[in-house]
């Protein structure tokens, strides 16, 4: 088709709740995600970690969901506000991040048996000042000849809430994943503010996958239940209801958008290019 763009479906927080793994191990079996973002630290892991080892699923990347804010390993945890603003400040140690960062790669290489494909952060922590250099201070140490990809969050609208959390911290990331060879994605897609019911995710579904270019990450957060604390419990189930239904694959086609892993896109990106500077 003229005009087919590849991008990546990830569902974040794997591991959090029960319902969570459910709708990512379904959405995975269909075909309909090929990324999910795990949370090591958070109460399903373990039984997450063992169905995804059992589990048939197409070709998917797994990667570490870094948590700072819920269920870190090492040390306590704090409000994205008050790590960025901290972190804003150099009143973070940069020793205890980089202890957090390598407890939880550690977790989840014992549980999934090998290096995570890429790194995203819980709250977009990960490019947060200081955390982003502490986490590439981790990688280069542990992985420096099979580097996972990095998400960027450089948002794909004038919205307000996409350009605030690509004010966060994106542009010094992705500079320094530029610089130091890191792969990323090229826009993050699927902020939005979790109301409105099916439809309204359902219609801005379809206005992500209109927007969406070649490399772009669309981030999700499906459940298919409701778990008591949860903040965004009623927008999981809507994601759920409206990722599962036969209408998604309509949406996807009419758009002429193509959900692969993110790892094979770049891989397809870095082998065209290698083939034009030839």
């Amino acid at each position: 088709m003229n005009g087919l763009r590849s991008i990546c479906l990830c569902i974040d927080d794997f591991g959090l709740h029960e319902g969570v793994n459910e709708a990512a191990l379904a959405l995975r079996k269909d075909g309909r995600v090929h990324a999910l973002s795990c949370m090591v630290g958070a109460p399903a892991w373990t039984s997450g970690a063992a169905a995804l080892r059992r589990d048939t699923g197409g070709p998917t990347d797994l990667g570490l969901h870094l948590d700072l804010t819920q269920y870190p390993l090492t040390m306590p945890p704090d409000s994205w506000s008050s790590l960025w603003m901290r972190g804003t400040l150099d009143r973070l140690s940069p020793a205890d991040l980089r202890d957090e960062i390598d407890a939880q790669l550690d977790l989840f290489e014992q549980n999934i048996g090998r290096r995570p494909d890429f790194i995203d952060g819980h709250q977009h922590v990960h490019q947060f000042p200081q955390v982003r250099d502490a986490l590439v201070d981790v990688l280069l140490r542990r992985y420096p000849y099979q580097k996972p990809w990095l998400r960027s969050t450089r948002s794909a609208s004038w919205q307000l809430k996409p350009m605030v959390i690509s004010r966060l911290g994106n542009r010094a990331l992705t500079a320094e994943a530029d610089v130091l060879a890191f792969a990323h994605n090229r826009r993050l897609l699927g902020v939005y503010d979790f109301t409105g019911g099916p439809e309204r995710y359902e219609s801005l579904l379809s206005r992500w996958l209109h927007l969406a270019r070649q490399g772009d990450l669309l981030m999700c957060h499906p459940s298919t239940q409701s778990v008591p604390g949860d903040a965004i419990a009623q927008a999981r189930l809507d994601e759920f209801q409206v990722l599962s239904d036969k209408r998604f694959d309509w949406h996807v086609r009419s758009n002429f958008v193509r959900l692969e892993a993110m790892s094979r896109i770049l891989d397809d990106e870095r082998f065209a290019g290698a083939r034009r500077a030839m």
